[in-house]
């Protein structure tokens, strides 16, 4: 069993965005009973809320189906139980020292460092957030990105 975890800041739009695009992917390749995955945040702002609108309305556009969500903050203990702790961009990788203060396991990584370089052209490797940039489609696309390599990780496609 591999267990990830993806994070971003509120855990209402990307985190939990990529949970259900990684899902879909594994279900879709039949290996989703390989894995254990979920989201978290690194703020206490979303705490209990659902995901966000606008996310919602992008997944289903792209046929990912979602169950219940509630945002939640990610724990130290988070860190023994799951396998990758995966982040959206580096300001969530600042955010999670001061809840995680060390990865002497290797297991923290930005989710687009897990995509093959020529893959990005050069971008950055943080994803945008859509809460700010109102742009679900691009953060769709680049989470989408990000879940395909790090399952292909595991796969070995």
């Amino acid at each position: 069993m591999h267990r990830i975890l993806f994070i971003c800041h509120g855990n209402i739009c990307r985190s939990v965005m990529a949970e259900f695009i990684f899902k879909h992917l594994a279900a879709q390749k039949g290996v989703l009973d390989c894995f254990e995955i979920d989201s978290a945040a690194t703020s206490t702002e979303e705490i209990g809320n659902p995901i966000y609108p606008q996310a919602l309305q992008c997944l289903r556009h792209h046929g990912i189906a979602n169950a219940q969500h509630n945002a939640r903050q990610v724990t130290l203990a988070d860190y023994d139980f799951f396998d990758e702790l995966v982040l959206m961009e580096n300001y969530n990788l600042r955010n999670l020292r001061r809840i995680i203060p060390n990865d002497p396991e290797g297991k923290v990584s930005l989710l687009l460092s897990h995509v093959a370089p020529e893959l990005l052209n050069g971008r950055s490797l943080d994803v945008a957030d859509p809460w700010y940039t109102r742009d679900f489609e691009t953060a769709y696309r680049d989470i989408l990105l990000g879940c395909r390599a790090l399952l292909d990780k595991y796969t070995g496609a």
